[in-house]
Protein backbone atom coordinates (compact mmCIF):
# COMPACT_ATOMS: atom_id res chain seq x y z
CA UNK A 1 0.00 0.00 0.00
CA UNK A 2 2.69 2.34 1.00
CA UNK A 3 3.82 2.45 -3.01
CA UNK A 4 0.44 3.16 -4.48
CA UNK A 5 0.59 6.59 -6.71
CA UNK A 6 -0.38 9.45 -4.69
CA UNK A 7 0.18 12.46 -6.90
CA UNK A 8 -0.38 12.84 -10.36
CA UNK A 9 2.93 13.78 -12.40
CA UNK A 10 4.21 17.36 -13.30
CA UNK A 11 3.87 18.36 -16.66
CA UNK A 12 7.44 18.41 -18.57
CA UNK A 13 7.31 22.02 -19.54
CA UNK A 14 4.19 23.84 -17.81
CA UNK A 15 2.09 26.77 -19.48
CA UNK A 16 1.50 29.46 -17.34
CA UNK A 17 -2.12 30.09 -16.08
CA UNK A 18 -4.36 33.07 -16.55
CA UNK A 19 -6.65 32.86 -13.42
CA UNK A 20 -10.57 33.99 -14.20
CA UNK A 21 -12.38 34.89 -10.65
CA UNK A 22 -10.27 36.05 -7.09
CA UNK A 23 -12.44 34.67 -4.90
CA UNK A 24 -11.55 33.03 -1.80
CA UNK A 25 -11.07 29.30 -3.69
CA UNK A 26 -8.49 30.66 -5.65
CA UNK A 27 -6.94 32.55 -3.09
CA UNK A 28 -6.99 30.02 -0.42
CA UNK A 29 -6.62 26.97 -2.48
CA UNK A 30 -5.48 27.56 -6.09
CA UNK A 31 -2.83 29.59 -5.49
CA UNK A 32 -0.82 27.65 -2.77
CA UNK A 33 -1.42 24.64 -4.38
CA UNK A 34 0.03 25.94 -7.88
CA UNK A 35 2.89 27.39 -5.96
CA UNK A 36 3.74 24.38 -4.01
CA UNK A 37 3.23 22.47 -7.95
CA UNK A 38 5.61 24.78 -9.77
CA UNK A 39 3.12 26.60 -11.79
CA UNK A 40 3.10 30.01 -12.69
CA UNK A 41 0.54 32.68 -12.48
CA UNK A 42 0.86 35.66 -14.91
CA UNK A 43 -2.41 36.78 -14.79
CA UNK A 44 -5.76 37.43 -13.15
CA UNK A 45 -8.83 39.16 -13.86
CA UNK A 46 -11.95 39.81 -11.58
CA UNK A 47 -15.11 41.84 -12.00
CA UNK A 48 -14.38 43.16 -8.99
CA UNK A 49 -10.82 45.07 -9.88
CA UNK A 50 -10.11 45.63 -6.40
CA UNK A 51 -9.90 41.99 -5.01
CA UNK A 52 -8.07 41.11 -8.32
CA UNK A 53 -6.05 43.97 -7.55
CA UNK A 54 -5.24 42.37 -4.04
CA UNK A 55 -4.73 38.83 -5.13
CA UNK A 56 -2.06 39.72 -7.46
CA UNK A 57 -0.23 41.88 -5.24
CA UNK A 58 -0.16 39.25 -2.23
CA UNK A 59 0.83 36.43 -5.11
CA UNK A 60 3.64 38.27 -7.39
CA UNK A 61 0.51 38.20 -10.40
CA UNK A 62 2.53 40.29 -12.87
CA UNK A 63 -0.73 41.32 -14.77
CA UNK A 64 -4.58 42.42 -13.83
CA UNK A 65 -6.36 42.28 -17.11
CA UNK A 66 -9.10 44.77 -16.83
CA UNK A 67 -11.67 41.47 -18.63
CA UNK A 68 -11.91 38.01 -19.69
CA UNK A 69 -11.71 39.70 -23.61
CA UNK A 70 -8.42 41.33 -22.61
CA UNK A 71 -6.66 38.50 -21.11
CA UNK A 72 -7.66 36.31 -23.85
CA UNK A 73 -6.31 39.14 -26.43
CA UNK A 74 -3.12 39.52 -24.67
CA UNK A 75 -2.61 35.94 -24.08
CA UNK A 76 -4.75 33.50 -26.83
CA UNK A 77 -3.84 29.69 -26.59
CA UNK A 78 -0.35 30.32 -24.94
CA UNK A 79 -1.50 30.23 -21.38
CA UNK A 80 -4.13 27.97 -19.48
CA UNK A 81 -7.26 29.51 -18.24
CA UNK A 82 -8.71 29.19 -14.89
CA UNK A 83 -12.04 29.78 -14.82
CA UNK A 84 -13.45 30.38 -11.11
CA UNK A 85 -16.35 31.95 -11.33
CA UNK A 86 -19.92 30.85 -9.90
CA UNK A 87 -21.78 28.05 -12.24
CA UNK A 88 -24.09 30.59 -14.00
CA UNK A 89 -21.35 32.91 -15.46
CA UNK A 90 -18.82 29.51 -16.72
CA UNK A 91 -21.25 29.30 -20.29
CA UNK A 92 -20.57 32.91 -20.95
CA UNK A 93 -16.63 32.71 -20.11
CA UNK A 94 -16.40 29.36 -22.17
CA UNK A 95 -17.60 31.48 -25.77
CA UNK A 96 -15.25 34.39 -25.16
CA UNK A 97 -12.45 31.35 -24.88
CA UNK A 98 -9.94 30.54 -28.14
CA UNK A 99 -10.93 27.25 -30.24
CA UNK A 100 -8.49 25.12 -28.93
CA UNK A 101 -7.52 26.30 -25.82
CA UNK A 102 -6.79 24.40 -22.42
CA UNK A 103 -8.75 25.85 -19.41
CA UNK A 104 -10.10 24.50 -15.72
CA UNK A 105 -13.51 25.05 -14.71
CA UNK A 106 -14.36 25.29 -10.95
CA UNK A 107 -16.74 23.03 -10.04
CA UNK A 108 -19.98 22.20 -10.66
CA UNK A 109 -20.74 21.97 -14.38
CA UNK A 110 -23.42 24.65 -14.24
CA UNK A 111 -25.83 25.39 -11.82
CA UNK A 112 -28.05 21.98 -13.27
CA UNK A 113 -28.01 19.56 -16.45
CA UNK A 114 -28.88 21.83 -18.82
CA UNK A 115 -26.20 24.29 -18.00
CA UNK A 116 -24.18 21.31 -18.16
CA UNK A 117 -25.25 20.30 -21.29
CA UNK A 118 -24.81 23.71 -22.58
CA UNK A 119 -21.28 23.61 -21.28
CA UNK A 120 -20.05 21.00 -22.92
CA UNK A 121 -22.10 21.92 -26.23
CA UNK A 122 -19.38 24.91 -26.03
CA UNK A 123 -16.51 22.87 -25.08
CA UNK A 124 -17.22 20.50 -27.99
CA UNK A 125 -17.79 23.04 -30.75
CA UNK A 126 -14.80 25.24 -29.91
CA UNK A 127 -12.43 22.10 -29.37
CA UNK A 128 -11.86 23.35 -26.13
CA UNK A 129 -9.33 20.71 -23.62
CA UNK A 130 -11.71 21.74 -20.41
CA UNK A 131 -11.83 19.75 -17.43
CA UNK A 132 -14.22 20.53 -14.08
CA UNK A 133 -12.17 21.08 -10.87
CA UNK A 134 -13.37 18.11 -9.52
CA UNK A 135 -10.63 17.67 -7.10
CA UNK A 136 -11.32 15.00 -4.37
CA UNK A 137 -10.70 12.69 -6.81
CA UNK A 138 -6.96 13.73 -7.42
CA UNK A 139 -6.51 13.96 -3.62
CA UNK A 140 -3.60 11.53 -2.60
CA UNK A 141 -5.94 9.42 -0.25
CA UNK A 142 -8.31 8.54 -3.61
CA UNK A 143 -5.69 8.66 -5.60
CA UNK A 144 -4.17 6.12 -3.51
CA UNK A 145 -7.18 4.16 -2.61
CA UNK A 146 -8.64 3.95 -6.73
CA UNK A 147 -5.16 2.30 -7.14
CA UNK A 148 -5.75 -0.01 -4.16
CA UNK A 149 -8.69 -0.83 -5.74
CA UNK A 150 -7.58 -0.97 -9.50
CA UNK A 151 -4.95 -3.49 -8.51
CA UNK A 152 -6.73 -6.21 -6.70
CA UNK A 153 -5.31 -5.05 -3.00
CA UNK A 154 -8.98 -5.02 -1.36
CA UNK A 155 -10.61 -8.01 -3.98
CA UNK A 156 -13.64 -7.68 -5.46
CA UNK A 157 -15.36 -4.17 -4.59
CA UNK A 158 -17.79 -4.29 -2.08
CA UNK A 159 -19.11 -1.64 -0.18
CA UNK A 160 -18.01 1.79 -0.81
CA UNK A 161 -19.91 4.41 2.63
CA UNK A 162 -20.09 7.57 2.90
CA UNK A 163 -21.08 9.09 6.75
CA UNK A 164 -20.30 12.32 7.48
CA UNK A 165 -21.51 13.52 11.48
CA UNK A 166 -19.99 16.96 11.60
CA UNK A 167 -20.46 20.39 12.45
CA UNK A 168 -20.30 22.42 8.99
CA UNK A 169 -20.69 26.69 9.68
CA UNK A 170 -23.03 27.43 7.15
CA UNK A 171 -23.07 30.81 8.13
CA UNK A 172 -19.82 31.14 6.28
CA UNK A 173 -21.82 31.09 3.41
CA UNK A 174 -24.52 33.75 3.03
CA UNK A 175 -24.40 33.13 -0.38
CA UNK A 176 -26.25 29.74 -0.29
CA UNK A 177 -29.09 31.14 1.36
CA UNK A 178 -31.12 32.17 -1.94
CA UNK A 179 -30.09 28.60 -3.59
CA UNK A 180 -33.13 26.26 -4.27
CA UNK A 181 -30.45 22.97 -4.14
CA UNK A 182 -27.48 23.30 -1.53
CA UNK A 183 -26.39 20.45 0.54
CA UNK A 184 -25.88 17.89 -3.00
CA UNK A 185 -24.87 20.35 -5.16
CA UNK A 186 -22.68 21.96 -3.32
CA UNK A 187 -20.82 19.49 -0.88
CA UNK A 188 -21.93 16.11 -1.94
CA UNK A 189 -21.49 16.30 -5.19
CA UNK A 190 -17.66 16.22 -3.97
CA UNK A 191 -18.64 12.80 -2.80
CA UNK A 192 -20.85 11.87 -5.59
CA UNK A 193 -17.97 12.22 -8.23
CA UNK A 194 -15.40 10.34 -6.46
CA UNK A 195 -17.50 7.39 -6.13
CA UNK A 196 -18.13 7.35 -10.16
CA UNK A 197 -14.17 7.87 -10.11
CA UNK A 198 -14.20 4.56 -8.15
CA UNK A 199 -16.54 2.74 -8.95
CA UNK A 200 -18.34 4.06 -12.30
CA UNK A 201 -21.70 4.73 -12.54
CA UNK A 202 -24.36 4.07 -10.78
CA UNK A 203 -27.54 2.08 -12.80
CA UNK A 204 -29.59 4.25 -9.82
CA UNK A 205 -30.15 6.30 -7.32
CA UNK A 206 -32.85 6.90 -4.31
CA UNK A 207 -31.89 10.49 -2.74
CA UNK A 208 -33.35 12.29 0.07
CA UNK A 209 -32.07 16.03 0.94
CA UNK A 210 -33.78 18.10 3.93
CA UNK A 211 -33.30 21.22 5.76
CA UNK A 212 -32.67 21.61 9.57
CA UNK A 213 -34.43 23.89 11.85
CA UNK A 214 -30.57 24.00 13.33
CA UNK A 215 -29.49 25.87 10.01
CA UNK A 216 -33.20 26.92 9.11
CA UNK A 217 -32.04 29.52 6.28
CA UNK A 218 -30.63 27.19 4.35
CA UNK A 219 -32.76 24.48 2.07
CA UNK A 220 -31.10 21.74 2.80
CA UNK A 221 -28.22 20.41 5.25
CA UNK A 222 -28.71 17.12 5.21
CA UNK A 223 -28.75 13.89 2.98
CA UNK A 224 -29.03 10.54 2.78
CA UNK A 225 -28.40 8.27 -0.70
CA UNK A 226 -28.23 4.70 -1.71
CA UNK A 227 -26.94 4.13 -5.32
CA UNK A 228 -28.12 1.01 -7.37
CA UNK A 229 -24.91 -0.78 -7.88
CA UNK A 230 -26.73 -3.79 -8.55
CA UNK A 231 -26.45 -6.72 -6.32
CA UNK A 232 -22.49 -7.27 -5.46
CA UNK A 233 -21.50 -3.58 -4.67
CA UNK A 234 -23.58 -1.35 -2.27
CA UNK A 235 -22.68 2.33 -2.03
CA UNK A 236 -24.27 5.02 0.44
CA UNK A 237 -24.32 7.85 2.09
CA UNK A 238 -25.38 9.88 5.46
CA UNK A 239 -24.46 13.50 5.61
CA UNK A 240 -25.41 15.47 8.76
CA UNK A 241 -23.65 19.05 8.80
CA UNK A 242 -25.69 20.17 12.50
CA UNK A 243 -24.78 17.91 14.78
CA UNK A 244 -24.40 20.17 18.25
CA UNK A 245 -22.62 17.34 20.30
CA UNK A 246 -18.81 18.59 20.12
CA UNK A 247 -15.67 16.51 18.52
CA UNK A 248 -15.97 12.87 20.23
CA UNK A 249 -18.18 11.43 17.68
CA UNK A 250 -17.86 13.48 14.87
CA UNK A 251 -17.09 11.80 11.71
CA UNK A 252 -16.24 12.25 8.22
CA UNK A 253 -15.16 8.64 6.35
CA UNK A 254 -15.50 6.74 3.56
CA UNK A 255 -15.21 2.98 4.11
CA UNK A 256 -13.91 1.19 1.01
CA UNK A 257 -14.41 -2.81 1.66
CA UNK A 258 -13.97 -5.79 -0.44
CA UNK A 259 -13.66 -9.62 0.00
CA UNK A 260 -9.95 -8.88 0.58
CA UNK A 261 -9.69 -5.76 2.80
CA UNK A 262 -10.94 -2.72 3.54
CA UNK A 263 -9.85 0.77 3.95
CA UNK A 264 -11.33 3.88 5.79
CA UNK A 265 -10.66 6.94 4.39
CA UNK A 266 -10.24 10.41 7.12
CA UNK A 267 -11.73 13.57 5.44
CA UNK A 268 -9.86 15.59 7.63
CA UNK A 269 -10.92 19.18 5.74
CA UNK A 270 -14.63 18.63 7.39
CA UNK A 271 -13.67 18.57 10.82
CA UNK A 272 -13.71 22.18 12.56
CA UNK A 273 -14.07 23.64 9.42
CA UNK A 274 -12.23 25.90 7.88
CA UNK A 275 -9.43 24.79 10.18
CA UNK A 276 -9.61 21.15 9.47
CA UNK A 277 -7.85 18.03 10.58
CA UNK A 278 -5.54 15.74 8.95
CA UNK A 279 -6.69 13.54 6.53
CA UNK A 280 -6.10 9.62 6.71
CA UNK A 281 -5.85 6.45 5.02
CA UNK A 282 -6.30 3.45 6.96
CA UNK A 283 -5.80 -0.62 5.41
CA UNK A 284 -6.74 -3.59 7.35
CA UNK A 285 -6.57 -6.94 4.90
CA UNK A 286 -8.61 -9.69 6.51
CA UNK A 287 -7.75 -11.27 9.54
CA UNK A 288 -4.93 -8.61 10.02
CA UNK A 289 -4.42 -5.59 11.78
CA UNK A 290 -5.58 -1.90 10.77
CA UNK A 291 -2.03 0.35 9.52
CA UNK A 292 -1.95 3.60 8.75
CA UNK A 293 -0.72 4.77 4.87
CA UNK A 294 1.81 7.57 5.50
CA UNK A 295 -0.36 10.62 2.76
CA UNK A 296 2.21 12.88 0.61
CA UNK A 297 -0.81 15.31 1.34
CA UNK A 298 -4.31 16.15 1.57
CA UNK A 299 -7.78 17.21 -0.49
CA UNK A 300 -6.65 21.00 0.59
CA UNK A 301 -4.49 21.50 -1.10
CA UNK A 302 -2.61 19.13 -2.89
CA UNK A 303 -5.76 17.92 -4.54
CA UNK A 304 -5.63 21.86 -7.04
CA UNK A 305 -2.20 20.25 -7.86
CA UNK A 306 -3.91 17.29 -9.54
CA UNK A 307 -5.96 18.89 -11.38
CA UNK A 308 -4.53 21.31 -13.09
CA UNK A 309 -1.15 19.08 -13.47
CA UNK A 310 -3.77 16.81 -15.55
CA UNK A 311 -4.87 19.94 -17.81
CA UNK A 312 -1.43 20.96 -18.51
CA UNK A 313 0.00 17.68 -19.59
CA UNK A 314 -3.05 16.95 -21.62
CA UNK A 315 -2.53 20.09 -23.78
CA UNK A 316 1.39 19.19 -24.58
CA UNK A 317 0.01 15.71 -25.27
CA UNK A 318 1.58 13.96 -21.82
CA UNK A 319 -1.35 12.86 -21.20
CA UNK A 320 -4.20 11.11 -23.33
CA UNK A 321 -7.04 12.03 -21.25
CA UNK A 322 -8.52 14.32 -18.27
CA UNK A 323 -9.34 12.36 -15.77
CA UNK A 324 -12.13 15.08 -14.85
CA UNK A 325 -13.08 15.91 -18.44
CA UNK A 326 -15.87 18.15 -19.09
CA UNK A 327 -17.75 14.70 -20.81
CA UNK A 328 -16.95 12.55 -17.81
CA UNK A 329 -18.11 15.56 -15.23
CA UNK A 330 -21.53 15.85 -17.26
CA UNK A 331 -21.92 12.04 -16.11
CA UNK A 332 -21.06 13.66 -12.20
CA UNK A 333 -23.97 16.33 -13.16
CA UNK A 334 -26.19 13.68 -14.51
CA UNK A 335 -26.11 11.64 -11.44
CA UNK A 336 -26.44 14.49 -9.04
CA UNK A 337 -29.51 15.60 -11.07
CA UNK A 338 -30.97 12.19 -10.81
CA UNK A 339 -30.69 12.72 -6.99
CA UNK A 340 -33.19 15.67 -7.19
CA UNK A 341 -35.87 13.97 -9.63
CA UNK A 342 -35.86 11.36 -7.38
CA UNK A 343 -36.40 13.67 -4.37
CA UNK A 344 -39.38 14.57 -6.24
CA UNK A 345 -40.94 10.61 -5.99
CA UNK A 346 -42.72 9.69 -3.31
CA UNK A 347 -41.68 6.90 -1.07
CA UNK A 348 -43.84 3.80 -0.87
CA UNK A 349 -46.45 3.59 1.38
CA UNK A 350 -46.57 1.08 4.24
CA UNK A 351 -49.30 -1.14 4.38
CA UNK A 352 -49.81 -2.33 7.83
CA UNK A 353 -53.47 -3.34 7.19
Amino acid sequence: MEDLTQSWPAPTAPKPIVVIGAGGIVRDAHMPAYAKAGLSVSGVTDLDSAKAQRLAEDHDIATVYDSVADAVAANGTDVIYDIAVPPHAIAGILRGMPDGTATLIQKPMGTDLEQAREIGKICRKKGLKAAVNFQLRFSPMMMAARQAIETGQIGELLEIEVHLNIFTPWTLFPFLIPMERVEIAVHSIHYLDTIRALAGNPVGVFARSMRDPRAADFAQTRTSVILDYGDTLRSVMSINHNHQAGRKFQSAWFRIEGTEGVMMIKLGVCFDYPNGEDDELWYCKNGGKWEQIPLEGSWFIESFMGTMRNVQRFDAGEDDHLFSGVEDAYQTMALVEACFDSMKAPATPLDLS
